[in-house]
């Protein structure tokens, strides 16, 4: 149960809200009748999404004509930017429209973008003419108004998925939240079981299946269906609007954090009282009632400087971009803490978002994967990290987290900054790999006499580019589980959103980074006449320069690691937060327009 957070006059109401929201709960609404809907939309989603992801490079390249380095850099923002719609989803979620207006939204935003994608792929007019020539400078540019509707395309897809992926599960859970159920546990874990079991299952049908259908029937075959199938999804889900429970907005953490920075710089000339002084604002039956010494100026924010002017007569803040209380200001402390150790996750995530060039890879590798038979797609090579990170996942769970607690004496295994480390390092392994098997893939190709003609096949299995995916799901598996466990541990229940945003801010940041280094390096080493390390030309490049790179950041980003990691300290000491809730929440509901708790004149 959580504890009430905000300090403004809707807080009068709070208790209303909540007994009417229970009252939905315990109706005939929700339950596993919704299932199908919810699930379905949140996989036809990542099979859509994903599956079009997945091939783009070369759709951009064939199609679009763009060169390697630009058509890489389109598709590092258009990833970067729906990492970071999902933060605006939450937040338009929390404050104002609630999960279901907002995941609606999104899925027929998502529609209307692939709608349009597969426009492009259908009408000739949308884009340049077909070009034989392996030369791309030889080919007709696209024109701004075929650049505007692919890009609004992609756009509109990351709007869309901006509403559903952050929504998508606490939505579901929605529906199956019932305190009074004795079961209400074990009820909430099994949807949560299917719910990833359908986002992993979605996301190997994607990048094999949609891939596949892309490669043999063509781009308006390859885009339609995924277009189709989020139809579907749009469909199921608005039939299932009648049977679901529709949770209302309520107060934002994103706005709690605002209105901490703002009391605190509106108040940044007053004097912090003692701290065991009567001044902090805090609400009755919280255990916080004065904040800590750590980040001493957002202390600030949380002092009562005239009862009179700060206060109702109900004990409430008048103004909560003037005070807020206590509780707030520790949230946004236990936020900045761990930005330190956030910001290591950017460069792994550079790395797990190297999609396009393992791909180009590929097409000139032999991907038969028998003598004279089935060929992969390129593709879906992506579905080998899938695999090693669903296999690692629940061999760490079952097998070898038993095996370290008899050693640890920890029922966890590994702790989530141990995951995480360990994560970072395997990142540099792969990146290694992949620089060493791109080198011979290239001396191959130049020895084969191919230096100009970088579209033919060499002699070399596209099986070597197993391993370095494979290594990359193995760091997705420590590391970014280990964030989300790292978040979640550390933060209060209130703040359990707030982990996933993170996450997902880290992954947008991360491919910011990854299309920043793509240009710098196109632009600097190109000049003098030298060909581009990322050249349109596999051959001339220099890709395993290119990964050689991403290898020596990744080493310094793992000692970068090490430094946070130790500056953190424990990480056992919790903050109070979550006792303070689960103690106080009873005199809470019992407090009508507030209370007098020790430490505030009124409260």
């Amino acid at each position: 149960m959580e504890m009430e957070k905000p300090s403004d006059h809707q807080m009068k109401s709070s208790e209303n809200q909540h007994a009417q929201q229970q009252k939905q709960i315990t109706s005939q609404k929700g339950g596993l009748k919704t299932m199908p809907f919810v699930i379905s939309n949140e996989t036809f989603e990542k099979v859509a999404g994903i599956g079009l992801q997945a091939n783009m490079i070369l759709y951009l390249k064939n199609k679009y004509h763009m060169s390697t380095a630009t058509g890489t850099n389109v598709l590092f923002l258009w990833s970067a930017i729906s990492n970071f719609m999902p933060i605006l989803g939450a937040f338009l979620s929390d404050s104002f429209l609630g999960r279901f207006r907002v995941i609606a939204l999104g899925t027929v935003i998502s529609l209307l973008g692939m709608s349009l994608l597969w426009l492009t792929a259908v009408l000739p007019q949308a884009r340049p003419p077909d070009c034989s020539s392996q030369n791309l400078e030889s080919c007709a540019s696209p024109k701004a108004a075929q650049l505007a509707l692919l890009f609004s395309s992609f756009a509109l897809m990351s709007i869309g998925a901006g509403g559903i992926r952050p929504c998508s599960l606490a939505f579901g859970a929605d529906q199956f939240n019932n305190p009074s159920n004795p079961k209400n546990e074990r009820v909430l874990q099994s949807f949560f079981n299917w719910y990833y079991a359908s986002v992993g299952i979605s996301i190997m049908i994607s990048i094999t299946v949609i891939v596949y259908i892309q490669d043999k029937a063509g781009w308006a075959v390859g885009f339609g269906v995924p277009a189709g199938l989020m139809l579907f999804s749009t469909v199921m889900f608005l039939l299932g609007s009648p049977l679901y429970i529709k949770m209302k907005a309520n107060k934002s953490l994103f706005t709690s954090f605002a209105q901490v920075i703002a009391a605190a710089w509106k108040n940044r000339h007053s004097a912090l009282p003692p701290m065991d002084s009567d001044g902090w604002y805090y609400h009755k039956g919280s255990k916080l009632i004065a904040p800590t010494e750590k980040l001493r100026f957002l202390n600030k924010a949380c002092v009562i400087r005239n009862p009179e002017k700060d206060l109702d007569l109900d004990g409430w803040a008048i103004d909560p971009w003037n005070l807020c209380t206590v509780r707030e200001v520790e949230e946004l402390k236990a936020l900045i803490k761990v930005l330190p150790i956030w910001s290591t996750g950017i460069m792994i995530a550079t790395t797990i978002s190297q999609h396009s060039f393992p791909v180009l890879q590929a097409t000139v590798m032999d991907r038969h994967l028998f003598a004279a038979g089935f060929q992969i797609p390129a593709g879906s090579f992506g579905v080998f990290a899938m695999i090693t990170l669903t296999i690692w996942v629940a061999v760490y769970d079952r097998i070898i987290v038993p095996l370290l607690a008899k050693f640890t004496k920890r029922s966890r295994g590994l702790t989530s900054k141990e995951r995480m480390g360990v994560g970072l390092a395997i990142s540099c392994m792969a990146t290694a790999v992949a620089a060493t098997v791109e080198s011979k893939r290239r001396a191959a190709a130049i020895r084969k006499g191919l230096a100009d003609n970088y579209y033919m096949p060499v002699d070399m299995s596209a099986m070597w580019l197993v391993p370095q995916y494979s290594l990359t799901g193995l760091a997705e598996g420590f590391n970014a589980i280990g964030q989300i466990e790292f978040y979640y541990s550390q933060f209060p229940k209130s703040m359990a959103s707030i982990g996933v945003a993170l996450f997902a801010l880290g992954m947008g940041v991360g491919n910011l980074v990854g299309s920043l280094l793509v240009a710098i390096l196109n632009s600097v080493t190109q000049k003098k006449g030298e060909v581009s390390w990322v050249s349109t030309n596999l051959n001339k490049g220099h890709y395993d320069y290119y990964y050689w790179l991403l290898t020596i950041l990744s080493v310094i980003n793992v000692l970068y690691y090490l430094v946070c990691s130790w500056a953190y300290g424990s990480c056992e000491n919790k903050m109070v937060l979550d006792e303070a809730e689960e103690l106080g929440i009873k005199e809470l509901e019992e407090v009508e327009g507030g209370g007098k708790g020790k430490g505030s004149p009124i409260l």
